[in-house]
């Protein structure tokens, strides 16, 4: 099969294809037929080296953690998912680093599937998974927003700072959101309360006593400002300092979980039209494609997800 791999760790140049064999299955995995995947920041940070600390790979290693397919093949324990169905799924992150998802074949654990709405196309629903499911975990699970609560997203525009504000404002929230001038309207017009250019204005001056803070920019101590007493912060791109936790608030960081079935409830939202999906920009999957996805992604200016379509 088909795989955009790096075999060492740089720039965008090292995304290269290559062949490989298609994935053997565990008894509890899933072959799954990619039809599409996703670029993640996490994915070019991986390229450059940063989590070699965290994943002992072995080149080369395909990167990639999102996929929408159809299933080819079952292992001998799976039991509610069968050949033929369409999927979307996180997958784990392997040790042996071969199964990413930029290929066309991808192994699946079945606890990680959830299966694809018919009216969700296959370029959505892998814009969904990574970033979805970390806005979820982190805007239900960890921070426990409830109607009423005032929340600070900062990073509206990123992948997992939309679905953050459109699942916050779906459980009933106020919604502050950071974000450049070109972007207001556009975070508006998916729910945001308000929203603060972060070039002019610091938050702390126009923010006081919100329940709750979803840190994906690193900007810790900002959040903490405008945080009430026993308020909670939970951030994706920082990691708290002792200070910060010793605080009268609660300060944490989290690391995506996969779950498929919290996966479906995502897909369930987004039929409903409580959640959209919002999709940047396509790219194929060649080493063209993935190298000038990665670009956009590290740039910093995409406005939605970016989604490579494998077929």
């Amino acid at each position: 099969m088909k795989a955009i791999a790096i075999r060492e760790y740089g720039d965008i140049d090292n995304l290269k294809e290559i062949e490989l064999k298609i994935p053997e299955l565990a008894e509890d995995e899933v072959l799954v037929e990619n039809y599409a995947t996703s670029i993640n920041p996490i994915d070019w940070k991986a390229r450059l080296g940063y989590l070699k600390g965290m994943y002992p790979w072995k080149f080369p290693v395909v990167l990639g953690w999102d996929t929408a397919g159809i299933i080819t093949q079952v292992g001998a324990k799976v039991a509610d998912f069968k050949v033929g169905d369409k999927i979307f799924a996180r997958p784990d992150i392997y040790i042996d680093g071969k199964k990413g998802t930029y290929a066309q074949y991808v192994a699946v654990k079945e606890d990680k599937l959830a299966l694809k709405p018919d009216e969700i196309t296959f370029e959505a629903a892998a814009a969904v998974p990574l970033a979805g499911l970390t806005a979820l975990q982190v805007i239900v699970d960890r921070l426990k927003v409830k109607k009423g609560d005032k929340v600070l997203i900062q990073g509206g525009a990123g992948g997992v700072g939309l679905f953050a504000i459109q699942i916050a404002k779906h459980l009933g929230a106020y919604v502050a959101t950071t974000a450049s001038k070109k972007n207001h309207e556009f975070l508006k017009s998916l729910g945001a309360d308000e929203v603060i250019d972060y070039h002019e204005t610091k938050i702390d001056a126009v923010l006081n006593n919100y329940d709750a803070v979803f840190d994906t920019v690193n900007a810790i101590d900002d959040g903490l400002a405008i945080l009430k007493e026993n308020g909670r912060l939970v951030t994706i791109a920082g990691n708290p300092s002792e200070e910060q936790k010793a605080s009268s608030k609660e300060v944490s960081s989290w690391w995506l979980q996969p779950n498929g079935k919290q996966l479906g409830k995502l897909g369930n939202l987004i039929v409903a039209g409580e959640v959209k999906v919002i999709i940047d920009s396509v790219y194929s999957l060649t080493a063209e494609g993935v190298r000038a996805a990665h670009k956009k992604s590290q740039e910093g200016h995409a406005r939605g997800k970016i989604v490579i379509k494998v077929k």
